[in-house]
């Protein structure tokens, strides 16, 4: 997989999702802070894994992967917006490019398998 917008947006996100991080941290929330942190850097992981990848299903299985972490990224930024630590702007910027790299996901993942039309 070469340089794409999905790797690139994927690393932009972690930066604003660790960026969003450190901001929790210093309000002394963890619990959500430590699980956001965790799936929102993991999809980007999983995307850059995927370039080395052991053949299609690995490949395929990386950005699955990076899917669900950006499914699961989602509900904490809901929870977080739900809880008042974060307001809707800030929740509409985060989620709006979390929206954006899980349909690159599906197309990718649909593209790989060859259900693309």
């Amino acid at each position: 997989m070469a340089e794409s917008r999905l790797r690139t947006l994927s690393i932009d996100f972690a930066v604003q999702i660790l960026n969003l991080v450190k901001f929790l941290k210093s309000q002394h929330e963890t619990i959500v802070s430590n699980q956001i942190g965790r799936a929102g850097t993991s999809i980007g992981a999983n995307i850059h894994e995927a370039q080395y990848a052991h053949g299609k299903p690995d490949f395929i299985a990386k950005l699955q992967i990076a899917l669900k972490e950006a499914n699961e990224t989602s509900y904490w930024l809901e929870l977080l917006l739900k809880t008042n630590y974060i307001d809707e702007t800030r929740y509409q910027e985060l989620d709006n490019l979390c929206s954006q790299i899980r349909v690159m996901l599906i197309k990718s993942i649909n593209t790989a398998k060859g259900e693309e039309k």
